[in-house]
């Protein structure tokens, strides 16, 4: 076969240009270049794939799906071109796989993206650090389920914070804030780990949780910002994943607390020596390009009547009333977890870690990924409604049960749980313009947290009428219900649609 011939056989088969250059199949990212070398008898088709994505903190793990990716996609080229050059039918188009990217991120927006993420990785672990060590922490001051209920439920006045914070987003930008954010809540857990009473303790927490709310706020508010169109619910899933894994450190660090009476100080105190990795981040971390362009143009940001307007105002107390309703179960559930496996069904702290790991774990890492792609493909509202009523239902079934059936349901609500948060938290960022999106988060964040204090209280109350906290727990479930059969169907879908077009700006 002459050169020639195996030039526009390349070009056929693989839909590249003029120069034999174009997008490598099944890898959005990458690029793909054709060489036809003759050497006299016949001619030879080199391959070259390239991807120059670089992202920083997580290089060291997509860079292994990149090298798949490419491998992946080189071979069915080769195989495309075996078929036209032997005339037999072009194969199957490549599928794609969970992390291929359903837009084009630039390497800026990759960046930003990433960085937001690692953000989000430390803020999740220093996040959940009361949660899992409620009973350890409990025992060493000899607190009661009612006095921790009322101790986790005060933690939530950090809210109040994170409600200046978000205004304050979208007056000064969202790096800004974002790091600030991540200094408070090393700080409240350093706080934590060296606390002489529980009062103290306690106050470390409030900061903790001022600066958990800002920085996850702001931080899936640059997400959604920079995102391509097509892709903010795919980046907030990216971002979700890292707060995964930082929750999962949470996880595999729990077994310390067994260790000694109080080795749960030093957990505490893990989280307060990552405030050493702030200085990385704000390398690395640049203002959003939507709201740069936006403080070019106007000072007239973070006002609270763009979103109590005719336009925004229904949006943002059906959503309030999703986040209420949805905290009321979600805080008690995510807060006396271990405590409830410890004292009612008789876990140790290493049983615990085992069963919140396997069923935690992987089933959130599909959970996150269906989200994801799901929301895309069949849009955020009816996959926040499946999410969080399935989700509900299989949680409140997980407190009434004991043996095998407690691993089922675990990792079963998981996978659905997990796809109804990241749906409602894309929209949450989504619904409402550029110039208002953090001080409306942050009026959403408010209402969320009253729904945690709510649940929180109630379920230390409700424990004490039941006999434990498994059935109080479980009949808090009917909040997340009612919100997902009658007020998400109310909301506006937000998929397929430009971020502009969903929430003009009034400015």
């Amino acid at each position: 076969m002459d050169a020639d011939r195996a030039r526009e056989i390349a070009r056929s088969a693989l839909g590249l240009d003029a120069e034999l250059t174009g997008a490598l199949p099944g890898a959005s990212q990458s690029r793909l270049t054709a060489l036809v070398v003759d050497d006299g008898t016949d001619s030879v088709v080199t391959l070259e794939a390239t991807n120059d994505t670089f992202l920083p903190f997580f290089q060291w793990f997509f860079g292994l799906i990149f090298r798949w990716e490419l491998r992946r996609s080189l071979r069915w080229c080769a195989s495309a071109i075996e078929s036209v050059a032997a005339g037999d039918d072009a194969p199957e188009p490549l599928g794609s796989h969970p992390f291929a990217t359903p837009g084009h991120f630039g390497s800026d927006a990759a960046t930003l993206i990433a960085t937001v993420a690692f953000a989000g990785l430390l803020t999740a672990f220093a996040a959940a650090l009361f949660g899992q060590l409620s009973d350890p922490v409990a025992k060493t001051f000899h607190i009661s389920n009612g006095g921790l209920g009322e101790a986790l439920a005060i933690t939530r006045l950090g809210a109040l914070v994170a409600l200046g914070a978000g205004v304050l987003a979208d007056r000064v930008g969202r790096r800004r804030i974002l790091l600030v954010a991540l200094v408070a809540l090393c700080a409240g857990n350093a706080v934590s780990a060296i606390a002489p009473n529980f009062e103290v303790f306690t106050l470390g927490q409030i900061f903790v949780r001022a600066g958990v709310n800002t920085a996850f706020v702001v931080g899936g508010i640059a997400v959604v910002e920079e995102a391509p169109e097509g892709a903010r619910a795919f980046a907030v899933s990216m971002l979700a994943l890292a707060s995964g894994a930082g929750y999962a450190v949470s996880v595999v660090l729990l077994p310390l607390a067994d260790v000694a009476p109080e080795f749960w100080r030093a957990v505490f105190g893990v989280s307060a020596i990552s405030v050493v990795l702030v200085p990385a981040i704000s390398r690395r971390l640049r203002e959003t390009q939507r709201f740069t362009r936006l403080a070019a143009r106007t000072s007239e940001r973070g006002r609270f009547r763009e979103v109590v307007d005719r336009r925004y105002g229904p949006r943002l107390l059906l959503l309030a009333a999703v986040g209420f309703l949805s905290n009321v179960f979600s805080a008690p559930s995510a807060g006396f977890t271990n405590r409830f496996l410890s004292d009612e069904r008789g876990f140790s702290n290493g049983q615990i870690a085992g069963l919140r790991g396997i069923t935690n774990g992987v089933p959130g890492l599909i959970g996150i990924l269906l989200a994801g792609r799901l929301s895309e493909s069949r849009g955020r509202r009816p996959v926040a409604i499946v999410g969080l009523l399935v989700g509900s239902v299989l949680t409140m079934a997980f407190f009434v049960s004991s043996g095998a059936l407690l691993w089922i349901f675990s990792g079963l609500a998981v996978v659905a749980g997990a796809s109804g948060t990241l749906s409602v938290g894309t929209m949450d960022a989504e619904l409402f313009p550029t110039e208002a999106r953090g001080t409306a988060n942050s009026l959403l964040l408010i209402m969320s947290v009253l729904g945690s204090a709510t649940g929180l209280l109630l379920a230390g109350f409700l424990s004490d009428r039941f006999g434990g906290l498994g059935v109080a727990i479980a009949v808090l479930g009917i909040a997340p219900v009612f919100a997902a059969v009658f007020l998400l169907p109310r909301l506006p879908e937000s998929s397929g649609r430009a971020l502009d077009d969903v929430s003009p700006s009034e400015v």
